[in-house]
């Protein structure tokens, strides 16, 4: 089911880029993929669904002519729709509830949906993965568990023993975001032990990292007030280094203060630049 209207692969040893939502937060869903066109990315990440009731996200599910405006955009550019948010799985979590995130990620050829475990009882929470990977699979999607340090899925061990636990879907997924490594208990040898057939991409920005933060703060820096990678002291190298060198990168940088002052256009194009430059830095 998933027709995939992704851009052409860019060369041998080049390394894809998406715009992630928060990158974008300021756009619909056909902005976002006109956008990421004009500042040089060849994929997008849109928010469908919202991250907690009551905040802002892109109003696309059960509006055909947006849809078709969306599905124009990206055959005119040839911008794909990498990833989509947003699962988060919780007590009384039921998959069927997202079955139209699913079919709009196969009518734009979606490829990963970005998944949030909260559910504190372990075998409940594996088990309602499993169920989500099984009810995603005939969309052609993966499902990509992000483990951020105040859920339920803290850290990159606990995101593997999670799938593990699942059953080792077959299209599971770990999605390694930087700022939330660069403020978890993970380590590169965590990140390494990441099996390969996991990773479909990974999240860049920058920060201050530690582990000392309360939730609060945490939540305040990923939704509000990322930084640009370079900017921050995050172990960035260490960690794409850690990663597979052909792994897609998604831009995730909201700095909803610096962006008051920036023009849409100016500041992905600014993200874009800035993870460009440290990546560029590691060896190979």
């Amino acid at each position: 089911m998933n027709n995939s209207l992704a851009s052409l692969p860019p060369p041998p040893g080049a390394r894809a880029y998406a715009m992630a939502h928060l990158t974008a937060h300021r756009c619909g869903a056909p902005e976002a993929v006109r956008l990421a066109a004009a500042t040089g990315y060849g994929f997008v990440g849109l928010r469908l669904w919202p991250n907690v009731p009551g905040t802002p996200y892109q109003h696309l599910l059960g509006n055909a002519a947006l849809m078709r405006e969306t599905l124009a955009a990206c055959r005119g550019t040839g911008v794909g729709v990498f990833d989509l948010e947003i699962v988060r799985i919780g007590e009384g979590f039921d998959p069927r509830l997202y079955l139209p995130l699913f079919e709009a990620g196969a009518a734009l050829g979606a490829r990963a949906v970005l998944v949030v475990g909260d559910d504190t009882e372990p075998a409940r929470l594996a088990t309602s993965y499993a169920r989500l990977c099984e009810q995603m699979a005939p969309f052609g999607l993966t499902a990509d568990l992000e483990f951020m340090p105040w859920t339920a899925v803290p850290d990159a061990r606990s995101a593997l023993a999670l799938v593990e636990a699942a059953g080792n879907p077959a299209n599971a997924g770990i999605l390694v975001d930087a700022l939330h490594f660069g403020r978890s208990n993970s380590t590169l040898d965590d990140i390494r032990a990441i099996p390969r057939s996991l990773l479909h991409y990974a999240q860049i920005c920058d920060g201050e990292a530690g582990t000392h933060f309360s939730t609060e703060q945490l939540l305040h820096t990923a939704r509000c007030e990322r930084l640009m990678p370079g900017e921050g002291n995050i172990d960035l190298c260490g960690l794409f280094a850690a990663l597979p060198p052909d792994l897609p990168v998604s831009v995730e940088v909201v700095h909803l203060l610096r962006e008051a002052d920036t023009p849409a256009h100016a500041w992905a194009a600014e993200c874009l630049a800035a993870s460009q430059r440290v990546l560029a830095t590691l060896p190979g």
